[in-house]
């Protein structure tokens, strides 16, 4: 993809950020649009690295790391980047994601359903399985910090 396709779906996706953290959480969209800058800048920054850096990373790895680089203690944005990105709801991205998935699925569900049911059974388990290991894991951990 080139790189005015990717600024133009990420302002897209931006914009429903802004909406739905307006619509859920009835969050300003001004209120909220340094959090969705950050976000963006980001995952433009992300995008760079991908194809500027030789080492083949997701771009969600490299967002990841940015994102922690750009609020860990050691950065100067660091105050900006948190209480920016505290405004911003966080399932609200998630509702474009649960958007984005449902439109791509729907023409590979017809080529999954082709492998045969032992893959269903493979895919069910598999979902069980991260969905299980996610909840255990966050258990234990916010069991041993005592955040409940």
């Amino acid at each position: 993809m080139r790189y005015l396709e990717w600024i133009l779906l990420l302002i897209i996706s931006g914009l429903g950020i802004g909406l739905a953290n307006f619509v859920g959480f009835q969050v300003g969209f001004m209120d909220s649009l340094p959090g969705i800058l950050v976000l963006l800048a980001i995952s433009i920054a992300a995008v760079v690295c991908t194809k500027l850096i030789p080492l083949r990373l997701p771009i969600v790895a490299y967002c990841s790391v940015i994102g922690l680089l750009a609020a860990s203690p050691i950065s100067p944005v660091r105050e900006f980047v948190i209480e920016s990105a505290n405004k911003i709801n966080f399932t609200a991205p998630l509702t474009l994601v649960g958007a984005y998935a449902g439109i791509s699925i729907s023409d590979q569900i017809r080529s999954f359903l082709k492998q045969g049911w032992k893959m269903i059974i493979v895919g069910v388990l598999v979902m069980t399985g991260t969905f299980l290991g996610s909840a255990i894991i966050s258990q234990v951990v916010l069991s041993l910090t005592g955040a409940i």
